[in-house]
């Protein structure tokens, strides 16, 4: 099973990364462009069978090590390797 994780910033942080893109946007002429903000997709093998405890894990290690939960938010997918 695979697990992503999708890590975004809470929208009260400012994301200087996106704005950088957007400025970037506009100067190339994509001016219909009026926000960007910049993400991480993390995605993790697992050797589980069992969806509910896999995510139950990936939470878990969602808090304590890939996200800095006072700056993000995160939502988890769960893939089962044979239905791809």
């Amino acid at each position: 099973m695979r697990a992503r994780v999708s890590v975004r910033l809470k929208p009260a942080i400012l994301d200087p990364q996106g704005k950088t893109v957007l400025h970037a946007l506009q100067q190339l002429g994509y001016n219909e462009v009026n926000s960007v903000r910049i993400g991480k997709l993390i995605e993790l093998e697992l050797n589980s069978s069992d969806a509910d405890s896999a995510k139950t894990q990936v939470e878990e290690l969602s808090r304590k090590l890939l996200t800095n939960p006072l700056m993000e938010t995160f939502d988890i997918e769960l893939v089962d390797d044979e239905g791809d």
